[in-house]
């Protein structure tokens, strides 16, 4: 079975371009086989995961290149990336014989580590399109035909209202296709996340050779998981894993590199910036990694615990960040927070064309005006502010007030 990516639509757009494309996110979100759904027949496939294919590319990348040619797609990118400059050569002569022909020529993937990125930034520069695949969001698991970048005035209400549990159910499980595809998701559910876990520590932290330690990693990404949707404390999260800031600062980069989790910056100006909080905060990608991390065995124990806030606020932002890269859109993404006594605080703020959008997550089936209060303090960066939205389990569209609209969480 397979569920049709909302990347599908930007990334052959970008194919008729560019004559290279990435696509990266985290272990088990569907990269290869998203690429094998919208290869051409002739598109031949390559994984760099295969020891000995794995020497070739590294040993003699022109013979590797010369006995996988265009149109290629290479598997697991981060391996190698040592092949770039080779890839970067052959573009470039594929481009002066023949401009018009020079696209679609390899499709990689790997996963964002600092070396590839870094890697195909300088190498490929003007030569390559990139997207971020994450894990299947609700409107894809819903047969929604194309991405629509989430702003409040636009978003449509759709299919009936499902119970809380019901919604806390899907947000336990997570988005990992292998697990949601299964014939029975919740009865896999443990074996798959421990074996996700133990795969991507072994495979693909292992290769980073600032990690001295997987165990002391594995403390750390569970410390991580438990503070998802608040502001990172480095100092708490050394304390309580036993390493240093510098090492925490090192093992988040990791995270995410590797798309487990998201930072997501305060908006500031200028002259705002003496009057807003500079700490970031830090999301999970994935619910039911979050959920398995943090020992939540149940979605019935998820939805009365005390860290369902936590995770509506989550799954919430995960699937707004969906909405954007499904579309092939950056994600112009804050959060607010003064540095006042009692501090006001705006979930997310989305900035596009001087226009602020912001919007409150609220694990409530009840109005409540007093939701958007904080919205108004959005005046001290004298630019446009757009309808807000406080997303909530109330199930319906409407107004709260004027400018901000209550939504239902089941819709995003």
């Amino acid at each position: 079975m397979y569920v049709r990516r909302h990347l599908e639509t930007p990334f052959l757009k970008a194919n008729r371009f560019f004559p290279a494309l990435l696509v990266t996110g985290a272990r088990q979100v569907g990269k290869t086989t998203f690429l094998h759904r919208v290869a051409e027949p002739e598109r031949r496939f390559v994984s760099l995961d295969v020891p000995d294919v794995q020497e070739m590319a590294r040993t003699d990348p022109r013979l590797f290149l010369a006995a996988n040619p265009p149109p290629v797609a290479i598997d697991e990118f981060q391996y190698v990336p040592e092949l770039l400059p080779y890839i970067k050569e052959r573009i470039d002569e594929a481009r002066l014989k023949d401009p018009e022909k020079a696209v679609g020529m390899y499709w990689l993937t790997g996963s964002q580590q600092f070396k590839m990125m870094t890697k195909v930034t300088e190498s490929l520069a003007g030569r390559i399109g990139i997207f971020n695949l994450h894990g299947l969001s609700a409107n894809e698991l819903a047969g929604e035909p194309e991405a629509v970048p989430y702003l409040p005035e636009n978003l449509v209400v759709k299919g009936d209202a499902c119970s809380p549990m019901s919604f806390f159910e899907r947000i336990w499980k997570g988005g990992y296709p292998n697990l949601l595809l299964s014939d029975d998701p919740r009865g896999n559910w443990l074996d798959f996340y421990r074996s996700y876990v133990q795969t991507y520590l072994e495979r693909d932290v292992r290769s980073l050779s600032q990690v001295a330690d997987l165990n002391v990693f594995y403390v750390f990404l569970k410390a991580v998981a438990a503070r998802s949707a608040q502001m990172l404390n480095y100092s708490d999260i050394a304390r309580d894993t036993g390493i240093s800031q510098p090492t925490a600062k090192g093992y988040l980069s990791i995270l995410e590199a590797s798309g487990i989790v998201k930072i997501l910056p305060p908006y500031k100006t200028g002259e705002t910036a003496s009057l807003v909080v500079a700490t970031p905060k830090v999301y999970m990608m994935d619910t039911g990694l979050m959920a398995y991390l943090t020992s939540w065995t149940s979605p019935d124990a998820l939805s009365d615990g005390a860290m369902a806030g936590h995770f509506f606020e989550t799954w919430c932002f995960s699937e707004i960040v969906k909405s954007y890269s499904g579309a092939g859109w950056e994600t112009p993404f804050f959060y607010f927070r003064d540095k006042k006594r009692c501090p006001k605080e705006i979930d997310l703020i989305i900035s596009m064309n001087e226009t602020l959008y912001p919007t409150e997550f609220k694990k409530s089936a009840m109005l409540d005006r007093k939701d958007a209060r904080h919205f108004d303090e959005l005046a001290i960066f004298k630019q446009r502010v757009a309808t807000g939205a406080v997303v909530s389990l109330y199930p319906q569209k409407t107004y709260l007030r004027e400018d901000v609209l209550n939504l239902p969480a089941t819709s995003l």
